[in-house]
C-alpha cells in the first residue's frame, strides 16, 4: 500500500510491500533418459547420431519440490518544488530480501572439508540447511537500504541574454540528473535447479561421451559406472536436530551436477545514474541528449567449484606413466580412475572437493557488470509530418550475460568481456507522413485525404561473436574450455588482424579463423569470450495506409505493410556467427533475419 500527502512545496510519499511466494513442482519434471548430441565426435550432431556417438547422457530421479520465499520492503520519498523551475526528489528504500528455501530442506551447498551434521554419513564438503553456518535459505537474508536522488531544472534566462540564447528562454530547456541504488530479488531458478540433489534425488550425467547402447559406459575408456537407478531417497525434513545416518551414500558417489547456492552470497544490486538535457527548438522540435549508466554488483554467476587438475592429468597422460593396460588421462577424463606405474590408485583429477565429487557448480554472487551510453534523440512534428530519430552509442560489459554462461573456473574476473546483447552503435528513425493527394488533385474529400506512409529504419552494428570451445583441451572438466578469457579487448590479436568479412554473401568466413587454435594440452586459452562484433543491421520497414470514413461512427482502414522492404539480407542476430572452435562451421555466418515480408489488411470500425 502507499500514502501520499502534499504539504506546501513538498509532496511526501510513503509505502510498503510484503509478499510470500511458493512454487510447488508437483509432479516434478525429470529426465527419463536423455541423450545430447553436439557433434563432439565428427563436428556434426546428426552424423554423430548415425554413428551412435552421443556427447552426453542424462537421467534423474527426483522428489516433489516446494520452493518458498518471503519479502518485505518500504520506502519514503519527498518531491520538493524548490522554485517554479527547480524540483528536487530524494528518498530512501529498505528491502528485506531472502534467498529461496525448500519447505522440507531438499537443498544443499558446498564447503570444502566440512562435515554435515544433518547427514553424518555424507561425504565431507556437502552441507544442508540447519548445518553449522548454513541458514534455511542457505545464505542469510539481506536487509538493505538504498538511496535515490533526482533533480529537474529549467533555466530561466531572459530571451535576450547569453543564457537565454543558449537555452531558448524560460521553459524551453530542461536539465535532469539522478542517481539511485536498486536491490533485486533472488530468482527462483536458484532453488529450482537444486531439485533432486543427493540424497533427495539424483541426476546422472555421463562424465564423458557414452555408448549409445549402454549410456553408463564411457566410450573412450570402456569404464562402466553402473546402473544407479532406482535410488533409495532420504526422508523429508532432515535437520541437525533430526539427523539421518541411514543413507547409503555409495549410490550417489561421485556426487555431480549440483549448482549450489553459496552461504557467502549477497543480494545483487545496481547503481544507476543519468544526466539529461532537453531543448525545444521552435514550436515542433525537441532535441534530447542523455548520458546514462549503471553498474551491477554481486550478480549471480555459475562457476565450477571442483575443476580438474591439469598438471595431475598430464602426469597420467602417457602409457609409461600408468600401469600397463590401464587408461591414460586426457580430455573429459577428470572423473576416471587411474593406476600409476607405481601401482597407486588415483580417483580422478578433480579438486578441492575430492574424489567423492564430480563436476559441480557454485551459484555465486561474484559477478559485476557496467553499461554506459550516450543517447541522442530528435523529435519533430509539423503539419503532415512526424519524425523521431534516435541514436545510442553504448557499451555493456559483464562477467556473464546469463546464468547458463559459466565464468572462468580459475579466475572469474578473466571472464569480464562484452555482454552478449551489446550493440555499440544503434540508429533508429520512425516517421509518419500524410501524403498530399488532396493538394495534387485540388480536392479534399474522403478519397483524397488520410493517405499515409510510415516506417521504421534501423541501422546498427552487430552483436558480439561468442567464442566457445567444447573439447576440454584445458583439462579443467568445465566450460569455458580451451578458449577462456584474458585481457584482450581489441579486435586484433598478436599474430594478425581479424580481417572481418563485411560482405558475408561471398560465402567466406566472417573472421580470420587461422588466428584461433588450441593451446598446448592442459593450458587454458587466451581468447576473451567476446571481443568483436558480428554483422550489423540495415533494415527498412514501411507501411502505406488509407482511412476511409463511411459515416460518423464507421470507417474502413486499408493498410499494406512491408518488412525488410528492400529485401536486403540481414546477417543480424546474437548467434549469426559460429564462434565454436572445432565446429565445421567455425567462423561462418550461419543465420539471417527473415527476407522481405508483405502483408495487407482491411479493418472495419463501427
Amino acid at each position: 500500500d502507499g500514502f501520499s500527502r502534499v504539504i506546501g512545496k513538498h509532496t511526501i510519499k510513503l509505502g510498503g510491500e510484503v509478499h510470500y511466494d511458493q512454487v510447488n513442482a508437483n509432479p516434478v519434471a525429470q529426465f527419463n533418459g536423455n541423450f545430447v548430441l553436439t557433434g563432439s565426435e565428427t563436428g556434426n550432431d546428426f552424423a554423430d547420431f548415425l554413428l551412435g556417438a552421443p556427447s552426453q547422457y542424462n537421467q534423474s530421479q527426483l522428489n516433489f519440490f516446494y520452493s518458498r520465499n518471503k519479502y518485505a520492503g518500504a520506502y519514503a520519498q519527498d518531491s520538493w518544488r524548490v522554485s517554479s523551475n527547480l524540483t528536487l526528489n530524494y528518498g530512501l528504500r529498505w528491502d528485506r530480501i531472502e534467498p529461496w528455501y525448500e519447505k522440507y530442506n531438499q537443498i544443499s551447498t558446498f564447503a570444502a572439508g566440512q562435515q554435515s551434521v544433518a547427514f553424518p554419513g555424507a561425504p565431507a564438503g556437502i552441507l544442508y540447511p540447519t548445518d553449522p553456518g548454513v541458514d534455511r535459505t542457505i545464505a542469510p537474508p539481506g536487509e538493505e537500504f538504498s538511496p535515490r536522488i533526482g533533480i529537474a531544472y529549467s533555466p530561466a534566462g531572459d530571451a535576450g541574454s547569453l543564457l537565454g540564447k543558449l537555452t531558448g528562454g524560460p521553459g524551453k530547456t530542461s536539465i535532469r540528473a539522478g542517481f539511485g541504488m536498486f536491490y533485486t530479488a533472488i530468482e527462483a531458478l536458484t532453488v529450482s535447479v537444486a531439485a533432486g540433489n543427493a540424497p533427495y534425488g539424483t541426476t546422472y550425467t555421463s562424465p564423458g561421451p557414452p555408448l549409445l547402447n549402454d549410456p553408463f559406459v564411457t566410450a573412450s575408456t570402456g569404464q562402466n559406472f553402473g546402473q544407479p537407478f532406482p535410488v533409495g531417497l532420504a526422508p523429508l525434513n532432515v535437520t541437525k536436530s533430526n539427523p539421518d545416518s541411514n543413507i547409503d551414500w555409495s549410490q550417489y558417489v561421485p556426487i555431480s551436477g549440483i549448482p549450489a547456492y553459496l552461504t557467502s552470497n549477497k543480494i545483487p544490486y545496481s547503481e544507476q545514474y543519468m544526466f539529461s538535457i532537453q531543448r525545444q527548438i521552435g514550436q515542433g522540435t525537441l532535441l534530447s541528449a542523455n548520458y546514462t549508466g549503471n553498474e551491477g554488483h554481486h550478480l549471480l554467476v555459475l562457476m565450477e567449484n571442483n575443476p580438474g587438475n591439469p598438471a595431475l592429468c598430464l602426469g597420467l597422460s602417457q602409457p609409461s606413466q600408468v600401469a600397463a593396460g590401464t587408461v591414460t588421462c586426457g580430455p573429459f577424463g577428470e572423473d576416471n580412475v587411474y593406476t600409476t606405474a607405481a601401482g597407486q590408485t588415483i580417483y580422478g583429477t578433480r579438486g578441492p572437493l575430492g574424489p567423492n565429487f564430480g563436476s559441480n557448480a557454485n551459484q555465486a554472487t561474484i559477478g559485476n557488470s557496467n553499461y554506459n551510453a550516450l543517447q541522442l534523440s530528435l523529435r519533430h512534428t509539423s503539419g503532415r509530418l512526424a519524425v523521431l530519430a534516435s541514436y545510442t552509442y553504448g557499451k555493456s560489459l559483464d562477467y556473464s550475460s546469463n546464468l547458463g554462461e559459466a565464468v572462468n573456473p580459475i579466475n572469474a574476473a578473466l571472464s569480464y568481456a562484452l555482454s552478449s546483447f551489446d550493440i555499440k552503435h544503434n540508429f533508429v528513425v520512425s516517421y509518419d507522413y500524410e501524403l498530399p493527394i488532396d493538394r495534387v488533385f485540388h480536392s479534399s474529400n474522403r478519397w483524397t485525404r488520410d493517405w499515409r506512409i510510415s516506417g521504421i529504419t534501423h541501422l546498427s552494428t552487430g552483436f558480439p561473436v561468442t567464442m566457445v570451445n567444447n573439447s576440454d583441451n584445458s583439462l579443467l572438466g568445465t566450460n569455458p574450455n580451451g578458449v577462456n578469457n584474458s585481457a584482450i579487448d581489441e579486435p586484433e590479436l598478436a599474430s594478425g588482424p581479424l580481417d572481418l568479412n563485411h560482405n558475408p554473401r561471398n560465402g567466406n568466413p566472417y573472421f580470420n579463423t587461422s588466428l584461433f587454435s588450441l593451446q598446448p594440452l592442459g593450458t587454458p586459452g587466451n581468447s576473451p569470450r567476446r571481443f568483436f562484433y558480428g554483422p550489423g543491421s540495415e533494415n527498412f520497414d514501411m507501411a502505406l495506409s488509407k482511412n476511409v470514413p463511411l459515416s460518423e461512427t464507421t470507417g474502413l482502414l486499408f493498410r499494406i505493410e512491408a518488412f525488410n522492404v528492400f529485401n536486403h539480407t540481414q546477417f543480424f542476430g546474437p548467434l549469426s556467427v559460429d564462434g565454436t572452435l572445432g565446429s565445421s562451421s567455425f567462423g561462418d555466418v550461419i543465420s539471417a533475419a527473415p527476407p522481405r515480408i508483405l502483408q495487407a489488411a482491411v479493418k472495419l470500425t463501427f
